[in-house]
């Protein structure tokens, strides 16, 4: 199964963090990860890997961004986000995050379960396209 393309599966985890570098230590050494840096359109990014295999990304809180913690999230893969998201809305969630394009990635949104769990949902864009 590629998580990449299977809707309904679990295909990234991403922290956003104050410290980058605290963190990248941190777990670098408690998982024995590898990492990498990049920059992306939104600024520095790092993906995290085990082996050859990137697992997870972080980047830093935006500094506009003040009541967001520290905090670990999950992706699942959609089919179509602007569906995945009327769903949602239908079922008693709502979207947290609309429906943003990430360039060179895909596209993605935050939805927030009728408890107040959240989720980032994201359709991928093809390698080739």
């Amino acid at each position: 199964m590629d998580v990449f393309k299977t809707h309904g599966a679990f295909s990234w985890n991403e922290l956003q963090t104050t410290d980058p570098e605290s963190a990248r230590a941190f777990y670098c050494a408690l998982f024995g990860w590898g990492s990498r840096d990049m920059i992306l359109p939104r600024g520095a990014y790092t993906t995290f890997q085990v082996g050859d295999t990137s697992v997870a990304g972080m980047m830093k809180i935006a500094p506009h961004a003040t009541d967001v913690r520290p905090a670990w999230g999950c992706y699942i893969t959609v089919d179509d986000v602007e569906v995945t998201c009327r769903r949602a809305e239908e079922l008693g969630g709502r979207v947290v995050l609309p429906p943003t394009d990430l360039p060179g990635i895909g596209r993605m949104a935050v939805l927030q379960d009728p408890q107040g769990a959240t989720v980032s949902i994201i359709s991928y864009t093809a390698p080739d396209a």
